[in-house]
């Protein structure tokens, strides 16, 4: 029987009786997964910073579509065609129909703010709880429009008739009648 020597170690880390460079082997793996999961991370980091929609200063106006109908002349039904109609072509007057003094004059500035052709706000001829927005003839997309931008439901979106609570709506496009409902979300 021969007996080696005990190995000595170069680096004097004080590790005796290891042989063959074993020592420290359990921690290459652990630096190996510590390597890995930095990697995976700034790998996620930079796809998800890459894939971020872009973002400007000013927001883009959304453009107003106007239905026109087309029928056809075989017994199938009629269809339908959107087309893009500028903010700026559609005339649109706002009317108060609160005790709340400059109402009108608030919602008009927010949809001018917003490209709308604004005309001169105007009292109505009534009060009204229920805010509404009426429109003239191939204008219930850009009526839309505006009812969503003032938080209104589609539902109070309605056909332009001499219903409607101003003294004249003639050449408007789009009419809208604040009510108390508006009112409040002013305030």
């Amino acid at each position: 029987m021969t007996s080696e020597p005990p190995y000595s170690d170069p680096g004097g880390s004080g590790r005796r009786g290891t042989r063959g460079g074993n020592a420290g082997s359990g921690i290459a793996p652990v630096r190996a997964l510590v390597v890995l999961t930095l990697f995976v991370v700034a790998v996620i980091g930079i796809v998800a910073i890459g894939t971020r929609p872009s973002v400007s200063g000013d927001a883009a106006t959304p453009p107003t579509t106007t239905p026109t109908t087309t029928p056809h002349k075989t017994a199938s039904p009629t269809t339908t065609t959107t087309t893009t109609i500028p903010h700026s072509s559609v005339t649109v007057v706002v009317a108060n129909a609160t005790e709340t003094n400059k109402l009108a004059a608030h919602y008009s500035a927010v949809l001018g703010a917003q490209g709308w052709a604004v005309q001169t706000p105007v009292d109505a001829t009534t009060t009204v709880a229920t805010s509404s927005v009426y429109y003239a003839a191939n204008q219930q997309e850009a009526a839309a429009s505006i009812a969503t931008t003032l938080g209104l439901k589609p539902a109070v979106v309605l056909p332009l008739t001499s219903a409607v609570p101003i003294a004249s709506a003639s050449g408007d496009d789009v009419v809208v009648i604040v009510g108390s409902d508006l009112a409040a979300a002013a305030a």
